[in-house]
């Protein structure tokens, strides 16, 4: 059995010209961008990366994204307050709570 070297960066390069073909797609059938908000609890230094490299993701295939940071006393009542205003909201496809 043989090993085969991949080339990551050219696989990752044609995942995300598919997805921006997929997104332009349903951008023109929904006369917008696709909506990601992310809901950032507290301030971990780890989670904070992990939502940035989210945002630079939606941002290279074309999704509009937007961060809502909440402070770490933020109550569990409260955000699910936050994400059910976000949930009946038209413009937004997609919600990521990062705690």
């Amino acid at each position: 059995y043989r090993a085969q070297l991949i080339d990551g960066k050219k696989i990752s390069s044609e995942i995300y010209g598919e997805l921006r073909t997929e997104i332009a797609s349903l951008e023109a059938r929904l006369g917008r961008a696709p909506h990601l908000v992310l809901v950032r609890v507290g301030a971990d230094p780890a989670s904070g990366s992990y939502v940035r490299n989210k945002v630079k993701a939606a941002n290279n295939i074309g999704i509009k994204s937007t961060v809502h940071q909440l402070p770490e006393t933020t109550s569990q009542t409260e955000l699910l307050k936050m994400v059910d205003q976000l949930n009946n909201d038209g413009e937004v496809d997609g919600i990521l709570v990062q705690v």
